[in-house]
């Protein structure tokens, strides 16, 4: 593994039009801010083979036909689906399923909008995907998964998979856990209802969704198959911004209340917890019964630009430099991040004690580390003790080792691929 830093440039586009952040690329996207003062940001990668591997396997669309007469549909009523690549040889009978991520929206005006994207209709869905990473069908890319059914299940709800709830006036189906289940049954017709191993993964909002199913999921299979689930970029904290607000806290507590959430969230949480509390992973992942898997950067990315540096959090423009550029940064600012790099380990401090459960959290600015081939492994994929992320996933999964990896904190870490930003 090559010691050089690698940096991933990113633009940024900023618009006032009142419909909350939306993007491509990395899942940041659709999360709206407080007084209707929003921002679009598009993040679009400089350099495409950072991202993705030469020559990657491209898997066409499926959508749920029945899913409709169920209710589960996308946030315009259109159907739900998902991209899927048989398994062949050993892997025939095992399945991965990655939740797809990108934002939410926690208010009619975001989900309104949300509707003409991707993120809340199938008729904006690409027809094509590339599965690279944790996706990959190449051994020499994804060492431990390359030849299991792989999914890709498409998310089109806006409440990472948990909503159930309508808004007939403003035409509005929140019905997230109902594709999460329609997707899931018909998987199983397809073979995963006899699988001997599934594992459940997701990035960002996939990822959150991936800790909220996780026991769901493991429930669907008989005691016979090795059940397990992974979280990528989905440690969303409840923690104050640069201004001192709680600008996440308030914006998942409109995503829990508009789209019907609290019902389908953890009784053992809601039971000591108010619903947006439960929808926060560290108030839950220490009570998932399931095997789990926590990969997160220190620093998330997501989290520094939309939830801990946002431009109402930052009127005078203070941490816009450092926001994009962890260089930019003074020391009292990069000391913010060190006590937010803190919370977070605190909160998985029961969660990583048990043997079951596997983490991996390096000291990185970056989002999402899974599907992009450049952080799941490659010759110069972020290590930590010399371990890329592919293969402590591969380890924990199949019990090869215990992993409890937890970085040095910034800017120690010279392995990592940090998103920079350019405004």
């Amino acid at each position: 593994m090559r010691s050089n830093k690698q940096w991933v440039l990113i633009m940024i586009l900023v618009v006032n039009i009142g419909f909350g952040v939306w993007g491509s690329g990395f899942e940041f996207d659709e999360t709206e801010f407080h007084h209707n003062t929003t921002e679009v940001i598009s993040f679009l990668e400089a350099s495409s083979s950072a991202a993705v591997a030469p020559n990657p396997l491209i898997v066409g669309l499926t959508l749920i036909p029945q899913a409709a007469a169920k209710g589960a549909v996308c946030l315009d009523g259109t159907l739900p689906g998902y991209h899927l690549h048989r398994g062949f040889e050993s892997g025939a009978n095992s399945w991965l399923i990655q939740l797809e991520g990108g934002g939410w929206c926690n208010t009619v005006r975001s989900c309104v909008y949300r509707k003409t994207t991707r993120r809340g209709s199938s008729k904006f869905f690409e027809k094509q995907l590339a599965f690279t990473g944790i996706l990959s069908n190449k051994a020499e890319d994804n060492p431990d998964f390359f030849n299991w059914n792989r999914v890709k299940v498409r998310y089109c709800d806006g409440a990472s998979f948990a909503g159930d709830s309508e808004d007939k006036a403003n035409d509005l189906q929140f019905r997230g856990h109902k594709i999460f289940l329609a997707a899931m049954e018909d998987l199983m017709s397809k073979g995963m209802r006899n699988a001997d191993q599934a594992l459940l993964s997701g990035c960002s909002a996939g990822g959150l969704a991936s800790i909220l199913h996780c026991d769901e999921f493991s429930s669907l299979f008989l005691g016979s198959t090795k059940v397990k689930c992974l979280a990528d970029a989905g440690m969303f904290m409840d923690t104050t911004d640069v201004g001192g607000e709680h600008t996440l806290r308030n914006m998942y507590e409109g995503v829990v209340t508009l789209q019907g959430v609290a019902k389908n969230l953890s009784p053992a949480c809601t039971s000591k917890l108010d619903p947006t509390s439960c929808f926060f992973p560290q108030n839950i992942v220490s009570d998932i019964k399931t095997p789990m898997f926590i990969l997160n950067a220190a620093y998330d990315s997501w989290q520094v630009v939309s939830s801990l540096c946002t431009a109402p959090a930052d009127p005078n423009g203070a941490w816009k430099a450092c926001r994009n550029n962890p260089g930019n940064c003074s020391p009292s600012q990069i000391n913010f991040f060190q006590d937010f790099r803190n919370q977070m380990l605190n909160a998985l401090k029961g969660f990583s004690t048990s043997k079951q459960n596997g983490l991996f959290v390096n000291s990185c600015f970056a989002h999402c580390q899974t599907e992009r081939q450049d952080t799941w492994f490659a010759d110069d994929s972020p290590v930590i003790n010399n371990k890329p992320v592919a293969l402590a996933v591969g380890d924990w999964y199949f019990d090869r080792s215990s992993v409890k990896e937890t970085d040095c904190p910034f800017p120690c870490d010279k392995s990592c691929h940090n998103l920079l930003f350019r405004s």
